[in-house]
């Protein structure tokens, strides 16, 4: 506000009341005009935040929607993920139980022809237990150990060896196959 001075009153003259009114009404209108600059001034401020909050809002609620349909896609992924894996879970399981089944019918009507053969097989079972003895007889070859020297007999127990550990591995390893299938089974 400028400086205003109190109009004087000059002493023993005649006072003049139009110029002091019009001076006061100069002063008045003087401080309103600053009074309105002032306030269009914070007016101006005012609206300017009003409008930065205003957009601040719209950018917090754009960013809220945002967020909101991210976390409704992932969470729709989820859940297809997990329906998806529970479909396969269970054609997975109606899998294994065809399976078992079809195991088990197989066991059941294989068993029985199995029982049959046994039966038809009663008199070859001697036939083959001498062919085995035949073919046996002809791989073995007898030593003479009289003929032999030490170190050749030292040899060929140590071939001999090998040939029934080798024997025993293939043993052991066709009768834990065996146990496996009969698990299977």
């Amino acid at each position: 506000m400028p400086n205003l001075v109190p109009p004087k009153i000059p002493d023993g003259e005649r006072v003049d009341f139009d110029d002091i009114h019009r001076k006061r009404m100069e002063k008045d209108l003087l401080e309103l005009q600053t009074l309105i600059e002032v306030h269009f001034v914070t007016r101006k401020k005012e609206e300017e935040e009003i409008i930065a909050l205003k957009e601040r809002i719209e950018s917090r609620r754009s960013e809220r929607a945002e967020q909101h349909r991210i976390r409704a896609e992932k969470e729709k992924e989820r859940q297809s993920r997990i329906a998806e894996e529970r479909a396969r879970k269970e054609d997975e399981e109606l899998r294994k139980r065809a399976q078992e089944d079809a195991k088990k019918k197989k066991v059941l009507h294989f068993g029985g022809y199995l029982q049959k053969v046994d039966n038809r097989k009663g008199g070859k079972t001697q036939t083959e237990r001498e062919k085995k003895k035949k073919m046996l007889a002809q791989r073995r070859k007898t030593l003479d150990f009289d003929v032999l020297d030490e170190d050749t007999i030292k040899d060929k127990a140590k071939e001999l060896w090998q040939w029934m550990f080798q024997l025993e591995s293939e043993k052991f390893d066709l009768q834990e196959k065996m146990k496996r299938q009969k698990y299977e089974i």
